[in-house]
């Protein structure tokens, strides 16, 4: 099994190459790449996940493959809700904001209605899969450092 970290480089590089598209597992899914700030370290980090579009807002989940502990771009958004997503080829500014409560537990539902790996996700663990609303600011998007001049 591919370790995470060579598995996101090769998700981002297809994602950037073919307009946000990506295939493999991901193939039909809504992709998008989360743009956050380690928590610990201030390094900068990107991973791949699915979404679930709301009403201009982007649903993810911290699922982790149902481990019993939450993905690291979970806690970096904690720290630093301030963040940026590529979907498509738009990069957007977005505030984090985990939903809670029926409102978590309906979109969850939702996700897992969609793409039953969700719902397998869940049941491996006794976590409650955390999840976050990327809602876009509005504020001026970044460039990513691959589109700046050298």
């Amino acid at each position: 099994m591919p370790d995470a970290t060579s598995f996101n480089a090769r998700t981002i590089a297809e994602f950037r190459a073919n307009h946000g598209r990506v295939g493999a597992g991901f193939a039909g899914a809504p992709l998008l790449l989360l743009h956050t700030v380690g928590a610990r370290s201030g390094a900068p980090r990107i991973n791949p996940m699915m979404y679930l579009p709301d009403r201009g807002r982007f649903l993810v989940f911290a699922s982790k493959a149902g481990s019993d502990r939450n993905p690291d771009w979970y806690y970096n958004l904690l720290a630093h809700p301030d963040a940026r997503i590529e979907v498509g080829e738009e990069i957007l500014t977005v505030h984090a904001e985990e939903l809670h409560g029926a409102e978590r537990d309906g979109f969850f539902a939702e996700q897992a209605r969609r793409f039953p790996g969700f719902a397998a996700y869940q049941r491996k663990t006794d976590r409650i899969i955390p999840v976050v609303s990327l809602m876009p600011t509005g504020g001026p998007a970044v460039p990513r450092a691959s589109d700046l001049p050298e």
